[in-house]
């Protein structure tokens, strides 16, 4: 396989890893984002193996402050509701 080719290949499945991302729970992405990082922290992987851990840590960090921006919302029309 060619180094395009492969790098085609890589860049599609690493569009597929994140593309799953948007429909996890806060609790699923923030479980995945602790194994991502346990992960890194053992320091076994090679050098683009841990870019792609890294990319996906960095979606799952924002998926998982997507959640918890939402809940403030939530909380604030809440309280403002209660309030008015």
């Amino acid at each position: 396989m060619s180094d395009v080719t492969a790098s085609n290949a890589a860049d599609t499945a690493d569009t597929a890893d994140t593309a799953d991302i948007a429909d996890l729970s806060y609790e699923q992405a923030r479980d995945e984002l602790v194994r991502v990082v346990s992960e890194l922290e053992q320091g076994g992987a090679t050098l683009e193996q841990s870019i792609a851990l890294w990319e996906r840590g960095e979606a799952l960090a924002r998926r998982c402050e997507e959640w918890l921006i939402g809940a403030k919302e939530r909380l604030d029309a809440a309280r403002a509701a209660a309030a008015g």
